[in-house]
């Protein structure tokens, strides 16, 4: 996929962060695109700022914790699109508590957005991808989707499940013309810290360091639609700490193991 130009692109968590400048980067590139969030205002805001005429957006409000059926979205999107060309699941929860004091009704509710919300949205678009045999899932993982950090366990969790799925489904489905990217961002500078997750369920409503000073939310989203164009199948987007983690999970596991334990991750 070189060009972007009149795809149909959807877009979850498109109301802040990442998704947001996901939305206007299309829009750039061309894109005709579906918002989805659980704010309808908000989307409404997002597509105005991109500047996209009503010919050329859709807002499809959306939940991903409520993910049992999604088939009336995808049916709003078909119905007017005809479409999908590419579907960027981005939306999603982070965390910020240590395991050992994190109520199991935390990691469920991570994984059940994280995971099973991600994967419900692209098992129904995924049927009319295959039959087109045309189309790219996009997972928005994680740098702790390839390895485990403390403060995080459940988030890294579910992130690693995502990766263990779409590598799956992407071996699968090949021959029937699916592409599937795996996006491992760093520490970005949104406002995804404050809503995580602590221990007992309620919000965190403040910004940690690394997130404060993490690479910008609009050179992130460029960097995905540089991939998406591409047909990566996965990227890692991250400062020199991030990188150099991968690396070393890759390559020396035990020291890794070593430095994980001392490493800034709040």
């Amino acid at each position: 996929m070189t060009t972007l130009q009149d795809k149909i692109v959807w877009i979850t968590g498109a109301t802040s962060g990442i998704g947001e400048q996901l939305v206007y980067e299309c829009a750039k590139e061309g894109a005709k695109i579906v918002l989805s969030a659980r704010r309808a205002e908000e989307m409404e805001r997002v597509a105005k700022t991109a500047n996209l005429t009503a010919d050329r957006y859709l807002i499809v409000p959306l939940d991903l914790a409520d993910n049992r059926d999604y088939s009336s979205q995808v049916k709003a999107v078909l119905d007017k699109f005809g479409q999908v060309d590419v579907l960027i699941n981005n939306g999603g929860i982070s965390q910020r508590s240590l395991a050992k004091e994190t109520k199991l009704e935390v990691d469920r509710e991570l994984m059940e957005v994280n995971y099973f919300g991600t994967i419900s949205l692209s098992k129904a678009v995924l049927p009319y991808m295959l039959t087109r045999k045309s189309g790219m899932l996009v997972s928005v993982s994680s740098a702790v989707g390839k390895f485990g950090s403390p403060w995080r366990s459940g988030y890294s969790a579910s992130k690693h499940a995502l990766h263990g799925f779409f590598d799956s489904l992407r071996a699968e489905c090949h021959d029937e013309g699916l592409k599937v990217l795996i996006v491992c961002p760093g520490f970005v500078s949104t406002n995804i810290t404050m809503n995580a997750l602590t221990a007992s369920g309620a919000p965190l409503r403040s910004m940690d360091s690394a997130t404060g000073n993490g690479l910008s939310s609009a050179y992130t989203a460029k960097r995905m639609v540089m991939a998406i164009k591409r047909g990566k199948r996965e990227i890692v987007i991250g400062g020199f700490k991030e990188n150099l983690g991968v690396w070393m999970m890759r390559h020396f596991p035990g020291i890794f193991a070593i430095m994980i334990r001392k490493m800034a991750v709040r």
